[in-house]
């Protein structure tokens, strides 16, 4: 049964990541990747993949930083 669970969560995943590109705004855009990634995550720890789990860790964190800084900061 965990073997049909981890199956659907990486379908979904990867439905909910595609779809992200469809959203015009940067902010939705984002914000789907965001849930997208969760999902990869739960994926890799079902699976008990680290890099999976890892990749969309920095996939988040990267999404989550571009989503919520300020706009015309530069970083210098």
């Amino acid at each position: 049964m965990t073997h049909v669970v981890a199956e659907c969560v990486g379908w979904a995943a990867t439905a909910v990541f595609v779809g992200s590109y469809f959203f015009g705004r940067p902010s939705m855009l984002r914000s789907v990747q965001m849930i997208g990634a969760l999902l990869w995550i739960a994926y890799g720890v079902l699976i008990n993949a680290s890099p999976v789990i890892v990749a969309n860790v920095l996939v988040f964190s990267a999404a989550a930083w571009t989503l919520f800084r300020k706009p015309g900061a530069t970083g210098a």
